[in-house]
């Protein structure tokens, strides 16, 4: 095994690389100053111990803990079994969130059994619509899937900064910048999802959750003072 990937998979390098991301997106949140709209509904449900299902691009994913109170109920974000995934799990739980982790091993009834018992126990459940792979802002089937097994109701989430710092990833995933100026925006999703969607109701179902996230992260990037991100994959 090569030295880098002996240093990649020490538990101890992982913990400390875990903990500096953690405290920069902790730094970053508190000397900027932030506008929070939109999530008087969403904080309502979850503080009656109503679970809702919280959806948001992959790119804007660091953020997610300031996008949902923890203080007001419990929520479980799914991540990946890769390395980078394990990462950013970690983050988010030092941020105040639990993990379902995925698992090439784990089959979708499986996973999808833990959700359902999750939001059984009054814990909302965070998705990535396109993680964690991509393509970038091409929504998948499952939130659409977990909302119709749940019926727990979706709430569209994002963040935006006038500048923020890129990192090289599929996504060109965002980091906020500390002494700056941001927003916070939340709205629900107001489609219906029957118990049994026909595959074209299903189809038009993960269009419409994809124009609805679209519209809020443009709307947050507008409201930030910057131009809408270009990235969409084809």
């Amino acid at each position: 095994m090569s030295l880098r990937k002996r240093i990649a998979d020490s538990p101890r390098f992982n913990r400390t690389i875990e903990g500096l991301f953690a405290a920069y997106v902790r730094f970053a949140y508190r000397t900027s100053r932030w506008q929070r709209s939109g999530f008087e509904e969403m904080d309502a449900c979850v503080k009656r111990g109503e679970p809702v299902i919280f959806v948001l691009w992959h790119q804007r994913l660091i953020m997610a803990p300031y996008l949902f109170d923890t203080s007001l109920g419990r929520i479980c974000a799914l991540t990946s079994a890769a390395r980078a995934g394990r990462l950013a799990g970690q983050i988010l739980v030092r941020l105040g969130f639990e993990t379902i982790p995925m698992s090439s091993h784990k089959r979708h009834v499986a996973l999808s059994r833990e959700v359902l018992r999750r939001t059984k126990e009054g814990c909302s459940i965070g998705i990535a619509a396109d993680g964690p792979r991509g393509p970038a802002r091409i929504s998948s089937g499952v939130p659409i899937t977990w909302a119709r097994m749940t019926g727990c109701r979706v709430f569209t989430v994002a963040f935006a900064e006038k500048k923020v710092l890129k990192l090289p990833t599929w996504d060109k995933q965002m980091l906020p910048l500390p002494f700056s100026r941001g927003v916070l925006i939340c709205q629900e999703w107001q489609e219906t999802v029957p118990k049994k969607p026909t595959d074209d109701e299903a189809e038009a179902l993960r269009q419409s959750l994809e124009q609805a996230l679209d519209q809020i992260t443009d709307k947050a990037d507008h409201a930030a003072g910057r131009a809408p991100d270009p990235i969409k994959s084809a």
